[in-house]
């Protein structure tokens, strides 16, 4: 199977990709997109099989407030369990701050 060209936009490629589905899987519920995949192929294939739900920047957001905690900004560890934890860490403390401001 020959996949789409190198020189196609991603909003135009998932388009491709996701129309060779027949029918989705019953276990996708939702489909997460950043801005760069604001396309029209993209957003007639979303409406016809989901709606689309105005919420893709709640990722986007939270990543970028993740990526102000220098530890998280690479990938310094070596085991999984400790990035995620460090993950945890740096998400509690978001959270405080947070609840502290109430």
């Amino acid at each position: 199977m020959r996949g789409p060209a190198a020189n196609l936009q991603d909003r135009d490629g998932a388009a491709l990709v996701l129309d060779q589905i027949d029918e989705p899987p019953s276990q996708l519920e939702l489909i997460w997109a950043d801005g760069g995949d604001a396309g029209d192929k993209l957003q007639d294939w979303m409406q016809a099989r989901f709606g689309v739900r105005p919420r893709r920047w709640v990722v986007e957001r939270t990543f970028g407030w993740l990526n102000n905690f220098r530890r998280l900004r690479k990938d310094y560890e070596f085991r999984t369990d400790s990035s995620e934890a460090f993950i945890f860490l740096a998400a509690s403390r978001l959270l405080s701050a947070r609840l502290a401001r109430l």
